[in-house]
């Protein structure tokens, strides 16, 4: 009966059984972590949420792709290296276009690195020159610099699932009944909305940018024929990025120029900068692979 029910009971079937499986494991989760909403959540407690969460996903689009008779793989996965060669250049493409989005704003003087790892009294302690860290900041540093490879295993399985559920499932869905556009547009909405799932107030500014992410992502599968790699490589690459600067470094607005210009609350999202480093990954994106491999959006 699942596979010939309308496309939209479909999508309302495999939210609810998700969202159903995931609802009384997050309850006990949260009831462990003592945290009630609308208490914000610290990144420990989001991994711990998140975890069978993006666990269950998989399993739900598993057993309705066999109640449909079609392959789990029909959802743009695939273990070929092509798969990971797109996801690779993607992954690649990110990073370039956060160094260029943050270079830009260094050289220009518009944001400083936070380097809360030595202080003035640390460096007056050690006797090294002022414009070089301690050791004991060099240990801290190496020490907050050992965790990126464990953030980009999580930024690239936070990526894999949400591309699976949303350009994958969503968006393949949703083009049975719109164009390739408006199924497009749809997805990318849901996927700004459910981000405000984990926080309401640093994450509503970034709706525009959220959803003109999903759309660059879109269009990333279409240009990958299809394929999920591309998008994957993008979305954790942009991910980890972020994380990484976040983490290790930082940064700080200086005040030269309105916050919206280079993101509110500290997020590239929350940007005119960002919504412009997306807009350049798509016509990139355009140029390079619409040239070579033509598809119809």
């Amino acid at each position: 009966m699942l596979a010939n029910a309308p496309t939209l009971i479909k999508i309302a079937i495999f939210f609810g059984v998700w969202m159903g499986l995931w609802m009384p494991i997050a309850v006990i989760t949260a009831l462990a972590l003592n945290w009630r909403p609308p208490r914000p959540l610290n990144e420990t407690q989001k991994l711990t949420l998140l975890a069978p969460l993006y666990g269950i996903a998989p399993l739900v689009l598993w057993k309705i792709s066999q109640v449909e008779g079609r392959s789990f793989w029909d959802y743009g996965l695939a273990w070929r290296s092509e798969f990971f060669t797109s996801i690779s250049i993607g992954f690649g493409l990110a990073v370039i276009s956060l160094i260029v989005l943050f270079g830009f704003q260094f050289t220009l003087g518009w944001i400083n690195w936070r380097q809360p790892h030595w202080g003035q009294s640390d460096q007056q302690s050690s006797g090294l020159n002022s414009d070089l860290p301690p050791e004991n900041g060099w240990i801290r540093l190496g020490q907050k610099a050992s965790i990126l490879f464990p953030i980009l295993l999580i930024a690239l399985w936070i990526s894999s699932t949400e591309e699976l559920v949303f350009r994958g499932f969503l968006q393949k869905q949703l083009q049975q009944d719109y164009s390739g556009f408006v199924a497009a547009a749809i997805v990318s909405l849901i996927f700004a909305l459910t981000h405000l799932i984990w926080e309401v107030r640093n994450t509503f500014p970034q709706l525009p940018g959220l959803g003109l992410m999903g759309m660059v992502l879109t269009f990333a599968c279409f240009c990958n024929g299809g394929s999920l790699g591309l998008a994957i490589g993008l979305h954790a690459g942009w991910i980890w990025g972020i994380s990484s600067l976040d983490t290790v470094v930082g940064v700080n607005p200086t005040g030269k120029v309105p916050e919206w210009v280079t993101g509110l609350a500290g997020k590239p999202l929350a940007g005119v900068l960002g919504i412009v480093m997306l807009l350049v990954v798509a016509g990139f994106l355009g140029i390079y692979f619409l040239s070579n491999f033509p598809v119809t959006f």
